[in-house]
């Protein structure tokens, strides 16, 4: 039963391989068993790298499955369509486009199951990338809002050294009338004089403004630090809402790129097992010597090709006689005079029922 079934896999004819030896039979169970297990592997590399796509194992079994087919139908086809022949290098000329399309298979198939065995190097390939990311993401916002921050920081500078200057302004007349008072500066007279009034009041002019200017400048500061704090606030949310994007960059492609970016001996390593696997069954047949199965086939085709070739040729000899005949036949009618008159008189009547037609048509016209 298994071997039947690996036979089927190999694209040989049961019919004709039934009637060969036991060994010939066991060879292409060999080959129909290695087409069935590169299938196997496409299934399980697709599905793998399917999963990485869709995140469901459902639709990754399904499509998985739908390629493991493909595969399988495609090695079978190849598999099938190499014919023995009696020079090596017709035989190899033959399998050339065939090898290029398992050379592209093995590829397909065994780059999936390279990001799975690799997938811890990869993991850590990708978190690097994602941290590098993370702070270049980091630093193109703050480039959008550190800018309007800082003017807005210059701004409460200036704002608060107009208070400080102010301060300093209303203390030094502080300091002056207080020695004007005491008699230390300005007149040297001691005591609370006329000078000493004018520079109180001067003092307490400023003291006014500078309690205005503190009022004033406090609420635009405020306003300003409000307004830096939304700014803040606003690049915390852009940094906390596209960081979801970069934690989520480990797609197919990154993780190709990933690998990639590891040392390439292991995965040449896996791609030569694939290949060797993949082509396998090619290879088997063009070393394998020419068996009893094909000087069966080879036999059954020539048996076709001999009578389709028999009945092209019968069908033109056919056609010839008949053409022959005919033209045989029209040489004899020539000389019928009987047959002359019949058709002279035939196409008298024709004509005249054509006149007819045409003055009964001239006259309605009228």
């Amino acid at each position: 039963m298994l071997q039947r079934f690996f036979i089927f896999c190999s694209g040989a004819d049961t019919e004709i391989l039934s009637t060969c030896s036991n060994g010939e039979r066991n060879k292409y169970a060999g080959i129909g068993a290695t087409v069935f297990f590169t299938a196997v592997m496409a299934f399980i590399a697709s599905a793998y790298a399917l999963y990485t796509i869709f995140d469901t194992i459902y639709a990754a079994v399904f499509f998985g499955l739908i390629w493991g087919l493909l595969i399988f139908n495609l090695d079978r086809y190849i598999v099938s369509t190499i014919k023995k022949r009696d020079s090596f290098g017709k035989e190899l000329l033959q399998a050339a486009p065939r090898i290029v399309l398992a050379l592209i298979i093995a590829i397909v198939i065994s780059k999936p199951l390279e990001l799975k065995i690799f997938e811890k190097e990869i993991n850590q390939v990708l978190l690097e990338e994602k941290n590098a990311m993370s702070l270049a993401n980091q630093e193109q916002l703050a480039m959008q809002y550190t800018p309007k921050v800082a003017q807005l920081q210059q701004e409460i500078s200036t704002l608060k050294q107009e208070i400080n200057d102010k301060e300093a302004e209303t203390n030094a007349l502080y300091n002056t009338y207080i020695s004007e008072a005491e008699g230390t500066a300005g007149t040297g007279l001691l005591g609370k004089g006329p000078v000493y009034k004018e520079k109180r009041e001067k003092h307490d002019r400023y003291l006014n403004e500078l309690q205005a200017l503190k009022s004033t400048n406090g609420e635009k500061i405020t306003a300003l630090e409000n307004e830096i704090n939304s700014l803040n606030s606003n690049y915390t949310n852009a940094v906390s809402n596209s960081q979801p994007i970069i934690d989520g960059f480990d797609g197919l492609m990154a993780r190709i790129n990933a690998l990639d970016k590891l040392p390439w001996l292991p995965s040449f390593f896996i791609f030569l097992l694939f290949l060797a696997i993949e082509t396998a069954p090619i290879i088997a047949k063009l070393l394998a010597p020419k068996g009893e199965y094909d000087f069966k086939v080879e036999e059954a085709e020539s048996v076709v090709a001999s009578w389709v070739t028999q009945k092209v040729n019968q069908r033109k000899l056919l056609v010839g006689t008949d053409a022959e005949m005919n033209q045989k036949i029209y040489e004899d009618l020539k000389a019928e005079e009987e047959l002359y008159n019949y058709k002279k008189k035939k196409a008298e009547e024709v004509l005249r029922l054509q006149a007819d037609a045409f003055r009964n048509t001239q006259i309605k016209g009228l």
